[in-house]
């Protein structure tokens, strides 16, 4: 493990103890850092962090960890023992929640295929399954209903 690797986990751990220890602020949610990004010359810092909640939860713990940066900053850099303290930015990490998508698309396909009538899938079903799971990446993505390349090619 590198340097940087040890610095970044450091961080992550440092910065994890410091919101559930001494942030006493009512916004902050059921956080949980998930990561840090740190540049190569250790100046900046992304902090990943995932809330158990609802949007609005991720909006307010969101200004609960920006009006505290600068304590977090301060507190990283004395634990650490970093020679300069890197500017922290927080960045929401919604990786869990894909995760639950993606198996409830899972379970959906089940589904599906646990009501054809022979119980094996055929080459039919295969695409409409296909289909299914390209239709729900395109929403979940946000695209629109048209693709980009235009319908005219199939």
């Amino acid at each position: 493990m590198s340097r940087h690797d040890r610095v970044q986990e450091a961080i992550r751990k440092e910065v994890s103890l410091i919101v559930h220890d001494q942030l006493k602020d009512p916004r902050l949610g059921f956080v949980t850092i998930t990561s840090v990004e740190l540049t190569p010359d250790l100046r900046y810092a992304k902090v990943f962090y995932s809330v158990l909640g609802k949007d609005e939860d991720y909006t307010k713990t969101k200004q609960a960890l920006d009006s505290a940066s600068g304590f977090i900053r301060k507190e990283v850099c004395q634990r650490v023992k970093l020679r300069l303290a890197p500017e922290i930015s927080f960045r929401e990490d919604r990786t869990g929640e894909y995760s639950v998508r993606i198996q409830q698309v899972l379970d959906e396909i089940k589904e599906l295929n646990d009501q054809s009538p022979s119980g094996e899938e055929g080459v039919g079903d295969q695409i409409k399954n296909e289909e299914t799971v390209n239709k729900i990446r395109k929403e979940d993505r946000g695209e629109s209903k048209k693709s980009k390349r235009g319908d005219k090619k199939q």
